[in-house]
């Protein structure tokens, strides 16, 4: 008995932007291996669709590639993971995960952001359809300390700034960490709790 081909997923049925949706998740881990040297063709494979299908939402590859670029520096994926973090967390943990959220993301962002610099790919002008979902650096870190300050809220009354300040500072703490490779580059926990607790060493029997 033969094996009857493996049938590709059907695309009908869905609305463009859900398509486009669709093709742009598939399409974002092949450009962060290949960059722009990804073929349609591959990223059709990788979506279970006709290449074809491709261009009824996309004019070009070029304007698939800036959909993923602008995908990827959407901030609206590291505000959810911010926003799934307990709440009843002890306050250093809760800070932790914020930072290990935050670094993945800048971590996405920065291996699309670079294959496609390094491939040769350039952004061509957003469209305005992605500007006014709010793609924006400003709107993006705004959204972030939003998400990081109802994080500290619950700590509010402990805190010597308001939440957010709080957050800002937090903020520019964990976006000034040394390189990944540099030894001395604090992890998510130890910035947590230099941030709380401040950089001297704790007194014995002290509360911090």
């Amino acid at each position: 008995m033969t094996e009857k081909p493996a049938t590709r997923r059907r695309a009908a049925g869905m609305s463009p932007e859900q398509r486009r949706e669709m093709i742009v998740k598939s399409a974002i881990p092949l450009i962060a291996e290949y960059g722009a040297g990804v073929t349609t063709a591959k990223v059709a494979r990788a979506a279970g669709i006709g290449e074809a299908t491709i261009f009824r939402v996309f004019a070009d590859k070029e304007e698939l590639l800036d959909a993923c670029m602008a995908e990827a520096m959407r901030h609206d994926h590291a505000v959810r993971e911010l926003m799934s973090i307990p709440a009843d967390l002890p306050t250093v943990d809760r800070l932790a995960e914020a930072a290990d959220a935050l670094e993945a993301h800048l971590d996405r962002m920065g291996a699309i952001a670079g294959s496609l610099h390094a491939s040769g790919h350039r952004r061509r002008d957003t469209p305005a359809g992605e500007q006014a979902r709010g793609v924006g650096r400003e709107e993006s870190m705004s959204a972030i300390r939003s998400a990081v300050a109802e994080l500290l809220a619950p700590d509010s009354a402990s805190l010597r700034l308001p939440v957010e300040q709080a957050a800002a500072l937090f903020l520019g703490l964990l976006f000034t960490r040394s390189h990944p490779d540099d030894p001395s580059r604090l992890t998510g926990g130890q910035l947590a709790d230099v941030f709380l607790h401040g950089a001297l060493a704790a007194t014995p029997g002290a509360d911090r």
